[in-house]
């Protein structure tokens, strides 16, 4: 789906960040700000600051800052269409969609329309599981004996769904309804058409998404019945491929624990909450999928991978490796924690307490150790065709990793457990005959060969710092060219304030600074002055970006500038470059006056703009 930029530009001037961050904070004013405590972090005293004038928020104490549409990513974990078509129905706007016919366009509002209808028969159903487990001792009694609070259950919603065959009848009055068979709660017997309800006798987990809808249930048997655990099926809001159990109740504990815990169970969820672990979720009776990975990476850079000892858990925690490579980059950490084979989470902390359980977490089995440990599965690395085997198994698993550092070290270390260098083993992979004879020993450093076929591509090389902004040959301080880039970034409109020249000047910069100012300039002349917030959005992973939001982070980037003070400050800064440029053409003009007569003309030039610059004494 495409949504056209005017149209997000039009969304983030109509919606105002404050009302929506206040709706999840609580925000006061603070001078020409508004501050609250940070949501992605845990502190004190309000370090969070939204700014009503630049629209858009910034927290000095982790960093993170943005517009509207970005507040809903990172705090609800939306995707970005997702969070543009939940804050443009906040604003009554409806989100075009430029690769959709009106017939795709019909039958995706219907298909929100029945999302939204669902969701309300699956809370009304929580909500009657929840009355009933109230009037149901034994439910509350095992509840109890499994060491839940009233605290946590109420926290998780859990109710009960009682022993009846149609005891959804007196919470819903029309039974035949096809949207209780279409969300789940009903089975119809296709051969007689007969009605019954999917869930009976069974501790009830509401399974919720990043926006709390309840999309689907987890029964948990109460005696020895089979099965165990029964999930909601497969329904036009669930599914199990996608959702995490326990994600919205612990989306804020992930930032402060700093990692999410994946576990086996909705039960270890609940239990590790109230044990004082409430950044755990569960996979739903499947394994964890790229899909699960990638969510979870919204709400945090590191996950922990929690399994049985046993050979169940390490077929579960392969499966999950899988899952992760895809998205294990450099800036991620990926982890296995494997606990004694009779133990799960629950039953280790009750057992050892809080502190032995955080002791396993933090030496949990790091990805590149565990896919070393996996291809080596099986393999007799005493014998050459052991260390093939091992060579063999491990191709797939680094093909599947992102280019970037780990996966260049990745292969070196399994280089030399199968006794290669780096080459050799990337030849292997890539189906090139040996040019020679076999040198076995330790991967050299720094390779400069590249894997071919299906290897994937080396990680693009490190670069050097960027070097200093110059000005025609001339260094030129860096503190110079980035607050001039603060203040066009703040207040857009004293762009039209210079002339072409200084347009030039700026424009002329080297990366980043010089790309910023060309890209700013074509954004003032397609839309006019813009505030922050909307130019934020739209240079995402553009060269300049980083220098972007370092410049828009800091404190000074707090307090909006008026247009015609920005506008003399630029000025200032442009008489400061030429000052520069102009001790640089005159040392040229001195020293190539006798070989190039027009270099003290560029000098007089130059000299002739400055004095005019320096005339100037106000621009509005």
């Amino acid at each position: 789906m495409t949504i056209p930029q005017t149209f997000i530009q039009e969304l983030l001037a109509r919606a105002d960040v404050v009302e929506i961050v206040g709706r999840y904070v609580q925000l006061k004013k603070g001078g020409a700000n508004f501050m609250g405590l940070c949501p992605f972090h845990g502190e004190k005293s309000p370090s969070f600051s939204v700014s009503p004038s630049k629209q858009f928020y910034h927290c000095f104490g982790c960093g993170k800052n943005g517009n509207a549409i970005s507040f809903l990513m990172e705090h609800a974990g939306m995707t970005f269409v997702e969070a543009v078509k939940d804050l443009a129905q906040q604003y009554g706007m409806q989100v075009p969609e430029d690769d959709a016919s009106p017939q795709d366009r019909a039958r995706a509002a219907e298909q929100r329309e029945k999302q939204a209808t669902l969701t309300d028969v699956l809370e009304k159903a929580g909500e009657a599981y929840r009355k009933h487990l109230k009037a149901s001792p034994p439910a509350i009694a095992y509840l109890k004996g499994r060491g839940l609070s009233g605290d946590i259950a109420k926290q998780f919603g859990l109710g009960y769904a009682p022993e009846g065959w149609r005891t959804l009848a007196s919470v819903f009055p029309n039974y035949d309804d096809p949207l209780l068979a279409e969300s789940g709660l009903v089975i119809v017997n296709e051969e007689d058409d007969k009605r019954y309800d999917r869930f009976r006798d069974r501790i009830m987990f509401p399974i919720r998404n990043v926006k709390g809808e309840c999309i689907g249930f987890g029964g948990r048997v109460l005696g020895d019945g089979t099965p165990k655990y029964l999930n909601s099926p497969e329904t036009p809001v669930f599914h199990k491929g996608r959702e995490l159990y326990g994600l919205y109740e612990a989306r804020h504990a992930l930032r402060d624990a700093g990692y999410v815990l994946v576990t086996e169970g909705y039960m270890d969820v609940v239990a590790l909450a109230q044990l004082g672990f409430p950044n755990a979720v569960a996979t739903l009776g499947t394994a964890c999928t790229p899909d699960h990975v990638q969510k979870l990476f919204r709400f945090t850079d590191s996950v922990v991978f929690s399994f049985d000892g046993d050979a169940a858990g390490r077929r579960a925690a392969r499966k999950a490796l899988d899952g992760a490579l895809p998205h294990a980059s450099d800036v991620r950490t990926v982890k296995f924690l494997f606990l004694p084979a009779e133990h799960d989470p629950d039953s280790y902390i009750r057992e050892f307490g809080h502190e032995a359980f955080a002791r396993y977490v933090s030496e949990a089995v790091p990805l590149s150790r565990f896919l070393t440990e996996a291809a080596g599965e099986g393999c007799d690395q005493t014998t050459a065709e052991g260390r093939a085997h091992l060579a063999s198994n491990a191709k797939p698993l680094w093909s599947a990793l992102p280019d970037g550092a780990l996966k260049r070290q990745l292969l070196g270390d399994i280089a030399d457990l199968v006794q290669l260098n780096s080459r050799e083993l990337a030849e292997v992979w890539s189906g090139k005959p040996a040019k020679g004879p076999a040198t076995a020993g330790k991967a050299p450093q720094n390779e400069g060969h590249t894997p071919r076929g299906d290897t994937g591509k080396w990680a693009k090389s490190f670069k050097s710092a960027p070097p200093r902004p110059r000005l025609a040959g001339r260094a030129l301080p860096a503190s110079r060219a980035d607050h001039a880039a603060r203040l066009l970034l703040s207040n857009m409109a004293a762009w039209d304030a210079l002339s072409n020249e200084d347009h030039a000047m700026l424009c002329e910069l080297p990366a980043p600074h010089g790309a910023l100012f060309v890209w700013l300039d074509s954004q003032f002349h397609d839309h006019g002055p813009l505030a922050w917030g909307a130019l934020r959005d739209d240079m995402r992973e553009r060269e300049f970006e980083a220098l972007a939001l370092k410049l828009m982070s800091g404190p000074q980037a707090e307090s909006p500038d008026e247009r015609g003070e920005a506008a003399r400050e630029l000025r200032a800064l442009l008489n400061l470059m030429l000052i520069d440029r102009l001790k640089q053409l005159e040392t040229e003009a001195l020293a190539a006056s006798a070989t190039d007569p027009e270099a003290l003309q560029r000098y007089r030039s130059l000299h002739e703009r400055r004095r005019s610059l320096a005339a100037i004494k106000d621009l509005d």
